[in-house]
C-alpha cells in the first residue's frame, strides 16, 4: 500500500472557507494517469493538483472531478502555497504546465501568480444555446480556447443569473463566464462548467488571462481588481503586462492529510 500526503487549500481568501479550495499533491513522480483522475474525482473539488519535481522546477497537472484541465489558476495558487508555506521552498517557483510556463512569487503577505494572456475572440453569431440561456441574440459575448464569456449589464444581472446547466453542457467544448462592470470593484464574474463536473466555480484565476486583457481595454486602464461573485466570493488583483496577466491573491491551508493507495 502506498501512503502519500495531500493538502487541501483555499485559494484566492486569507479567510477558511472562502474562495476556492483545491487539493494538491507533491509527488515523486507521476502517478498513472488513471489513479489521478480517481483521486481528483474521490476529491470532487474543483481541482486537485499534482506537481513533481523537474530538476529546473516544477511540472504542474490539474484534474477536475471527470478529466485533465489544460489550465488551472486557483490549484497553481494552491501549490504555490503548499511548496512555500508547508514545505518551506524559498524563491520563485516556476511550473511547466500545457499551457507553458507560469511563474509564482511571494508578494506582500500572499501570491503573484505570471499567465500568459489569452486575449478575447469576438463572437460574430450568437450560439444557440447562449440564445435559449438569456432569451436573446443580442449578446455581447466574446470566447478563448476554453470558454465563452458572456458581458451582462451591471453587478445585479451578474448576482441574480440563474444558470441553465443543460443548455450551457450543449457549449460543449466550452464552458461559460459571465461578466460585468462591477460596483466596487472593476469588473465582476461567475463561471460555470458543468461539462468539467464544476457546476459553478467559486473563484477561477484562469478565466482572468481573457478576462484582464477585455477590461483593460475596455477601462483603459492595466491594473484592476477584480471579484468572483460566487457563493464563496474571491478577490483577484489583476495587472495586463504585454502578453502575460499578473494576478495576485492570497491562499490558507484547511488540510492535511494522509491517503492511501493499493
Amino acid at each position: 500500500m502506498q501512503e502519500l500526503t495531500m493538502y487541501q487549500v483555499d485559494a484566492f481568501t486569507s479567510v477558511l472557507f472562502r474562495g476556492n479550495p483545491a487539493a494538491v499533491l507533491v509527488l515523486d513522480d507521476w502517478l498513472p494517469e488513471a489513479t489521478m483522475q480517481n483521486i481528483a474525482a474521490e476529491n470532487n473539488l474543483a481541482e486537485t493538483a499534482f506537481v513533481r519535481p523537474n530538476g529546473k522546477g516544477w511540472d504542474l497537472r490539474w484534474f477536475t472531478p471527470v478529466h485533465e484541465a489544460p489550465f488551472c489558476g486557483h490549484a497553481t495558487l494552491a501549490t504555490s502555497h503548499v511548496l512555500a508555506h508547508e514545505l518551506g521552498i524559498d524563491g520563485q517557483l516556476v511550473f511547466e504546465t500545457q499551457v507553458g510556463t507560469l511563474r509564482v512569487d511571494r508578494s506582500n503577505g500572499g501570491y503573484q501568480l505570471d499567465f500568459p494572456s489569452f486575449p478575447p475572440e469576438i463572437l460574430t453569431e450568437t450560439p444557440a444555446p447562449l440564445q435559449a440561456i438569456f432569451g436573446t441574440d443580442e449578446i455581447k459575448a466574446f470566447r478563448n480556447f476554453e470558454n465563452i464569456f458572456v458581458v451582462l449589464a451591471d453587478e445585479q444581472a451578474i448576482l441574480s443569473f440563474v444558470p441553465d446547466l443543460p443548455e450551457i453542457l450543449k457549449l460543449d467544448p466550452l464552458s461559460l463566464v459571465i461578466t460585468a462592470k462591477g460596483d466596487e470593484h472593476d469588473f465582476v464574474s461567475r463561471y460555470f462548467a458543468p461539462l468539467a463536473g464544476i457546476p459553478e466555480d467559486p473563484v477561477t484565476g484562469s478565466i482572468h488571462a481573457t478576462l484582464v486583457p477585455y477590461w483593460a481595454q475596455k477601462l483603459g486602464k492595466p491594473n484592476l481588481s477584480a471579484f468572483q461573485r460566487s457563493s464563496r466570493g474571491g478577490h483577484l488583483l489583476c495587472e495586463l503586462k504585454g502578453d502575460r496577466v499578473l494576478i495576485s491573491g492570497s491562499a490558507v491551508t484547511f488540510m492535511k492529510a494522509r491517503i492511501y493507495l493499493p
